[in-house]
């Protein structure tokens, strides 16, 4: 594959994955647009990839930092082909009653508004140039399970494919494409702000080994697919969800080989059954 000539623009480049998939867009040749809140990673980042390469620090909940991240892509390079929305956090590790409205409000901004953002922005650039292009959401595991943390990441990257659907019908007849990628456990900073406890970083390892695979991934791996739904191999692709997750997605937990009983049903069911808390737990 090669995309020589191709300019393409990630969000949260600075992070574990985003700068995977600047590294595998570079060595197809492309020219980027990088984007991130953390602009010594981003320039540090440029300085790695051997390719013409413009930074600009952007928040991308914020419609101007969007708009001006397009732009400057644009000026430098006189069109934007591809584009990788990516930027994400997973907020905190809390049970859904403490959940506060700040926190909810803070995911949704960038996970949902953020790509909401970056998507508009996308389309009115390809409308204003010719060729068409490909976009690519960085979705989740979170985007097609659910579990009783993490319950404003795991709302606003279900809401992520509703907007991918969208989009890709909006993008279909003017010659754009719109894709997912739905990475499973991937070691990266991305969790580490979200708490040392069961869920957040410090397990992860662990609770890859009960995917088919028995490991977790690697940035690298979710990158070489992103890449490959933006370029020439995916042309016929749009609309769809691509899970990268070690076989998570094709678990069935509810039988004995799936993992069932893998797990203490107890610390929920004590909130509504403080009896059951003599009994042995179910292994």
């Amino acid at each position: 594959m090669s995309l020589e000539g191709e300019v393409a623009l990630i969000t949260g480049a600075a992070g574990g994955l985003g700068s995977a998939t600047a590294h595998a867009l570079a060595a197809q040749g492309a020219k980027l647009v990088l984007t991130d809140v953390d602009g010594d990673r981003l320039e540090t980042l440029a300085e790695e990839l051997g390719v013409p390469v413009v930074t600009r620090v952007a928040d991308v909940s914020s419609e101007a930092d969007v708009q001006a991240a397009v732009a400057a892509g644009v000026a430098e390079f006189g069109r934007i082909d591809l584009h990788h929305l990516n930027a994400g956090i997973p907020g905190p590790l809390v049970r859904l009653t403490e959940l506060s409205v700040e926190d909810w409000d803070r995911v949704m901004g960038i996970n949902m508004r953020g790509v909401f953002l970056g998507v508009r922005e996308a389309f009115r650039q390809y409308e204003k140039q010719t060729g068409g292009g490909a976009i690519v959401i960085t979705a989740s595991i979170a985007s097609l399970r659910a579990s009783d943390d993490l319950l404003a990441y795991h709302s606003s990257k279900h809401g992520v494919l509703g907007l991918l659907k969208g989009a890709a019908m909006y993008g279909g007849p003017i010659g754009v494409r719109v894709n997912a990628v739905a990475p499973g456990i991937v070691p990266t900073a991305l969790f580490a702000g979200a708490g040392g406890g069961p869920g957040g970083g410090d397990d992860m390892v662990r609770r890859a080994s009960t995917t088919p695979l028995r490991r977790a991934g690697r940035a690298e791996e979710i990158a070489s697919v992103i890449a490959f739904l933006l370029g020439d191999g995916a042309t016929y692709m749009t609309g769809e969800v691509v899970s990268v997750d070690g076989g998570a997605a094709a678990v069935n937990t509810v039988r004995p080989s799936g993992g069932a009983g893998a797990w203490d049903p107890r610390p929920g069911d004590l909130r509504m059954h403080p009896e059951l808390a003599a009994e042995e737990s179910p292994r």
